[in-house]
């Protein structure tokens, strides 16, 4: 009825069949505003709800990954400083390998023994390294010797090896070593 007071005097002019017409027009008019900015937005809100829900979803599942890995990590370093403690307040990783070489029989193998130390940035701990030749070794000896390094409790890793073969005799190696560990 509203409408039909504003457009009265338009309406007049107007036969039956084009007042339908323009009745029509500002129905479809009326039902696209309302579809345009009402029902489209909703949709779209919806939508962006969806996908926001995805991407958090994934998010949590990311960190979820995270958080293990860094529990992880925690407990590796927590056994790590456990093991470090353990160790001898007179542990040094020379004398160590020297032990290690008399109980595998290889003592008068070692050709050289090369210590460093390097202070490691805002840490009371230092990183020791000793590079070591051992020549005339067979590869029984070899393998022993490097067991006891890598299995020991005392936290020792391998850095690097050279295997090289002996000119003496078929079977024989010499052997560049890089042990590392840290100490306080």
């Amino acid at each position: 009825h509203y409408l039909m007071k504003w457009f009265k005097p338009i309406a007049m002019k107007l036969n039956r069949r084009e007042r339908a017409a323009v009745l029509f027009g500002i129905g479809c008019l009326c039902l696209f505003v309302l579809i345009r900015f009402a029902v489209f937005p909703f949709m779209d809100r919806k939508e962006r709800l969806k996908r926001n829900l995805a991407a958090n979803s994934r998010n949590l599942k990311e960190i979820s990954v995270l958080k293990a890995e860094y529990e992880k990590l925690i407990n590796a370093g927590e056994r790590a400083e456990k093991r470090f403690k353990q160790r001898r307040k007179s542990f040094t990783l020379l004398s160590f390998l020297v032990q290690l070489a008399g109980e595998v029989g290889i003592k008068d193998k070692m050709a050289s023994m090369k210590p460093t130390l390097t202070q490691q940035k805002d840490s009371p701990y230092k990183i020791s390294k000793v590079e070591m030749k051992l020549k005339g070794l067979t590869l029984d000896q070899i393998t022993q010797y490097l067991y006891k390094i890598e299995t020991s409790r005392n936290m020792v890793s391998i850095k690097r090896i050279s295997l090289t073969k002996s000119d003496d005799k078929e079977g024989i190696l010499n052997v560049v070593l890089q042990v590392e560990t840290l100490e306080v």
